[in-house]
């Protein structure tokens, strides 16, 4: 278990030679008593999944495929009380989004909800990454969150 640092305690303790852990890319929260923490290099050895927006090439992993290795039950066992669940997905800058948890469900429809890595075959700009909520069916991409940071 880790301990909180803030920005001053993480200076003190780098100038000190203190070892942190590195902060997780993303924090998948909610679903069980603890949360799923994955950098980058885990995400990356996750299924991947490339879908095409306009004149884009988006590639990264399924949110369904995160929420699965969280423990939420997914597929058959998606039914009754758990069907009003939901993700909030939440960027640095606190830009929040909501999607429900059938939604993103594979079993239940065939759009897709992507946490990107990549675009075009490269990382993410600064402006939008490290990663970033890609929803290709969206008609307006106002959920597409820049920056995500947590689903919870």
């Amino acid at each position: 278990m880790g301990i909180p640092f803030s920005r001053l305690s993480r200076a003190f303790a780098l100038c000190c030679g203190l070892a942190l852990a590195a902060d997780p890319a993303l924090v998948v929260s909610g679903v069980s008593s603890a949360p799923l923490n994955l950098n980058l290099d885990d995400l990356a050895k996750l299924p991947r999944t490339t879908v095409a927006v306009k004149d884009h090439s988006y590639e990264g992993v399924l949110v369904a495929e995160l929420l699965k290795r969280a423990g939420m039950p997914l597929g058959p066992e998606m039914r009754g009380p758990l069907l009003a669940s939901c993700v909030v997905a939440e960027a640095h800058d606190g830009y929040r989004a909501l999607f429900s948890v059938s939604e993103l469900d594979p079993a239940f429809t065939n759009g897709l909800v992507l946490i990107a890595d990549r675009v075009d075959g490269k990382p993410l700009s600064a402006r939008d990454g490290p990663l970033k909520i890609v929803v290709p069916g969206d008609k307006r991409a106002d959920r597409w969150v820049r920056g995500v940071e947590r689903l919870q």
